[in-house]
């Protein structure tokens, strides 16, 4: 058992990342390589990708390398053997954990009692979690949401497709805003060949209301990056809202170019602003 069980802990300040990258707990030249690809979060995985007979040896491997590397972890299923045995292996040394397949603030907080002190991404992908988002969201422990579309298409017995996942995403999205939660992040794209697609659903998840979305090969981070990085032109527009809306003390006007700017429009200015800043100093 985790010696640090029922510490309190102040959890740091957390910056939502772009691109989270996978690499699977068991693979020990994918333990090393995943560091040098530039994604804004490494994601060690001890769940799906890690074979029953291996999990053990995954958790020796992700422990060592947690020990000296900036990762997050996604464990086995909360409320298990499995996840139990994780969190005593990792939960000292992770900047973040992701709990899968959440379908309750009780496995919330099941987790924090075991890993207090540490941001706790919880990933909705069953029908039962759709429905319990909001309960998520608001549990204490919850720092943010992510979202999979894979499993959750396999529990409806659906597509895993934009159309077919509309529904639960926007869901996502809202109760992660009513529960006053940092904007969720997207699941993976399964077809490593298909930059389109890629760039498309995570075009889409951006519409939507999403922040982020994890990969599963290096050659996606680039392409998530771009996509949930302000552009130039996106930042120009900022301040042009912000100039006008200050110029205005606040009232209702328009910009030089002749767009309508109120109160929501300049604060969805200001949210641009900011996450230019922050990737700005991130570098």
């Amino acid at each position: 058992m985790n010696r640090s069980r029922g510490r309190s802990k102040r959890v740091p300040d957390l910056e939502l990342p772009r691109s989270w990258l996978f690499a699977p707990g068991h693979d020990e030249k994918l333990l090393v390589k995943v560091f040098d690809v530039g994604a804004d979060a490494v994601l060690l995985d001890l769940e799906d990708a890690v074979p029953t007979a291996l999990k053990d040896r995954a958790r020796v491997m992700v422990a060592e390398v947690a020990a000296s590397q900036r990762c997050w972890v996604r464990v086995n299923r909360a409320q298990t053997e499995e996840c139990e045995r994780d969190l005593a292996a990792i939960a000292g040394n992770v900047s973040g954990i992701r709990i899968p397949k959440v379908e309750s603030a009780a496995e919330v907080a099941w987790v924090a009692e075991r890993a207090p002190g540490i941001h706790l991404d919880c990933t909705v992908e069953s029908a039962r979690g759709v429905l319990m988002a909001f309960e998520i969201a608001s549990a204490r422990a919850c720092t943010l949401l992510s979202f999979g579309a894979l499993d959750l298409a396999a529990d409806l017995g659906s597509s895993a497709g934009e159309q077919e996942t509309l529904y639960a995403r926007s869901h996502l999205v809202v109760a992660a805003r009513s529960a006053g939660k940092p904007r969720p992040s997207d699941g993976v794209h399964p077809q490593l060949d298909d930059d389109e697609g890629l760039r498309k659903e995570a075009e889409a998840a951006k519409r939507l209301g999403f922040f982020g979305k994890s990969a599963i090969h290096p050659r996606q981070v680039p392409i998530i990056h771009e996509v949930f990085t302000p552009t130039t032109e996106e930042l120009a527009w900022a301040k042009q809202v912000l100039q006008a809306f200050e110029q205005s003390g606040g009232a209702a006007t328009k910009t030089a170019a002749g767009e309508f700017v109120d109160k929501p429009v300049a604060e969805r200015a200001k949210q641009l602003l900011r996450s230019g800043q922050e990737r700005a100093g991130r570098g």
